[in-house]
């Protein structure tokens, strides 16, 4: 079944006050992640999917976040099945902290993509 191109989005694109949602594991994400993002494992995200559809509820978009846009990929694939907008931001935290866009820790420590 062929549902078409993915929806990509570069990192640059995506708004400052936008939905991110990280699809990364638990280590991944302390080690630094996007102020204010969602963060629902991919390994948990079947489950926790109520937490997105509650999170869009306003129709906003959802730009889904992995290390460098494998995972988001799928995840991405699985929201528009569902009929919601989302998109797969090209290139992961990994263009996200070369393109410079902020990242921060729960700890106050340094950030960086793990």
């Amino acid at each position: 079944m062929n549902f078409g191109p993915l929806p990509t989005v570069d990192v640059a694109a995506v708004p400052a006050d936008g939905l991110v949602l990280d699809v990364r594991e638990n280590d991944e994400w302390a080690a630094g992640h996007v102020d204010g993002a969602l963060h629902i494992p991919m390994s948990d995200f079947v489950g926790r999917f109520g937490e997105v559809t509650e999170a869009v509820e306003d129709g906003r978009r959802v730009h889904v976040m992995c290390r460098v846009g494998g995972r988001s990929a799928q995840v991405t694939q699985y929201l528009v099945q569902q009929g919601i907008d989302a998109v797969n931001i090209e290139g992961g935290m990994l263009a996200w902290d070369g393109a410079g866009r902020p990242m921060v820790t729960d700890n106050g420590a340094p950030a960086f993509v793990a």
